[in-house]
């Protein structure tokens, strides 16, 4: 079976690459995502990342602390690249391709980021891991995949997670609750479910990229979502319950 999506967007949350410790990286968990992303690539398929910081620094908890809210955003995108710089490595080392771009220029690392070169990057089969955030204080960096996904035409967003999909209460504290198997964006944004930020939301809406919220945990997931596998919940359709 071919795959459903030929270039994807996949954003990863800092906390992803954490694995079971409680701050930092698990060089185990960047190993197995890299491993999952180059037999996508393997298959044809396009990939650019966009990847969080939260497991170095986030900027909100900054800002809550005290810092100023601007440049504690800047702080938690500079965690962003080194977190890109990690995949990149593990990437590297399977015999993957892979560019690093950042918003905020740092060319003794990596490129800065320009939309036509990063699209020829995907089209010659490298891999593209977008970071420092849109190099803007006040954005998320879901908000970044978005954006980024918008520019590149990317077909898809896949939002990784540690849960299988999009609830319509808390599975932790209600054992009934229901996984919705798809949601309008309309729903999203009207019910604030937290999929991904409202400004990422509206410019998925906008641009009509449909995201796929699925689990990140379970081997093999990365590339059942690419090839188009009924798992998670996608944004962009009807609702639908499961």
């Amino acid at each position: 079976m071919g795959a459903k999506y030929q270039r994807v967007l996949l954003k990863l949350s800092g906390e992803a690459l954490m694995g079971e410790l409680s701050y930092g990286i698990d060089p185990a968990i960047v190993e197995k995502i890299a491993r999952e992303i180059t037999d996508v690539v393997a298959a044809g398929v396009e990939v650019a990342v966009v990847v969080g910081g939260g497991n170095i620094f986030r900027g909100v908890k900054g800002a809550a602390a005290g810092m100023d809210r601007a440049t504690a955003d800047y702080i938690g995108m500079i965690s962003t690249v080194m977190n890109a710089m990690t995949l990149q490595d593990a990437l590297e080392r399977m015999g993957s391709p892979t560019r690093v771009q950042t918003a905020i220029e740092m060319k003794e690392i990596a490129e800065p980021y320009i939309r036509r070169r990063a699209i020829r990057h995907l089209e010659k089969g490298r891999i593209v891991i977008f970071g420092a955030g849109s190099g803007n204080p006040f954005f998320t960096t879901d908000t970044t995949a978005a954006l980024r996904a918008a520019e590149i035409n990317a077909d898809v967003v896949f939002k990784a997670t540690k849960v299988d999909g999009v609830y319509d209460c808390d599975p932790n504290e209600n054992p009934q609750a229901k996984r919705f198997n798809s949601l309008t964006y309309s729903h999203v944004l009207a019910h604030d479910l937290k999929v991904m930020d409202s400004t990422a939301i509206a410019l998925c809406k906008d641009n009509s990229i449909p995201i796929v919220i699925f689990n990140l945990t379970e081997s093999g997931n990365i590339r059942r979502t690419v090839m188009g596998e009924p798992i998670g919940t996608t944004v962009g359709g009807s609702c639908e319950i499961s």
